[in-house]
């Protein structure tokens, strides 16, 4: 199909673009007023115990205890940790993210820090479902010294270095927006064509039936040949009814 041809085709079946861009103009509003989403995010710290040797806790973050707070975080993580954080409450999206010191290729988690993350469309909402992920990480990471039977005195504890803080999200609608505009394209030009291609075929097919039609019927009746008599090919009858063959009433 050449340009013009394209083009032509498109001409013809407009109102198929016309629907493709009224469905493009439906799925654009949510994004030009898409639902407020907040995001809160809070960052703790699993510290050691405090020794004579390092008595400030921050100083003293070695590699198992980042072992153990991934641990939790699995336990988090499980069906059981959803289970027990959807009984607090917790109706929010969240995550957990353990610190990563390494790369993205190579990640390395090395330092007990964690961000708890959760999306809400309160942001009361969302801080409060941080809060609550942090509270059973907490008792769970007691839950683990305590079944282990360590001294109150040596055990881990939890710190919070950053409280939960809700902040409103926006998007990017020049993307979203874009992405509609070519979705609209690609569906709605293909649209058009094969609905061109088919009204065209149909038109076809009825134009050649009708002149199929046209020429089969409608010619005049056949007319006998001059000087053939008038009973020739159907024959004739003698008196009292009885039929003569054609030839014989032809003679």
């Amino acid at each position: 199909m050449s340009p013009g041809e394209l083009v032509r085709a498109l001409r013809r079946r407009w109102y198929v673009l016309v629907v493709a861009a009224v469905l493009a103009a439906a799925g654009a509003v949510p994004v030009l007023r898409p639902t407020p989403v907040h995001v809160s995010a809070a960052i703790v710290v699993l510290k050691p115990p405090v020794t004579g040797r390092y008595p400030n806790q921050l100083v003293n973050l070695q590699p198992p205890l980042a072992a153990v707070s991934y641990a939790v975080v699995q336990q988090l993580e499980s069906p059981e940790g959803r289970a027990e954080l959807r009984a607090m409450g917790v109706t929010a999206d969240y995550r957990l993210l353990p610190r990563n010191s390494g790369t993205s290729v190579t990640p390395r988690y090395l330092i007990p820090s964690l961000q708890v993350q959760a999306e809400h469309t309160d942001p009361e909402a969302a801080n409060a479902a941080v809060r609550a992920v942090i509270e059973a990480y907490t008792r769970r990471v007691t839950a683990l010294q305590e079944a282990e039977g360590i001294p109150a005195a040596s055990r881990m504890s939890v710190d919070r270095l950053v409280p939960p803080t809700a902040v409103a999200q926006h998007g990017t609608k020049n993307r979203a927006l874009a992405g509609i505009a070519l979705l609209a394209a690609v569906a709605g030009v293909p649209a058009a064509l094969w609905t061109d291609r088919l009204l065209v075929r149909r038109n076809r097919r009825r134009r050649e039936g009708a002149d199929a039609g046209t020429g089969s019927g409608g010619g005049a009746p056949a007319r006998t040949p001059a000087g053939t008599p008038a009973g020739a090919g159907t024959g004739g009858r003698r008196r009292g009814g009885e039929r003569v063959p054609s030839a014989v009433a032809a003679g």
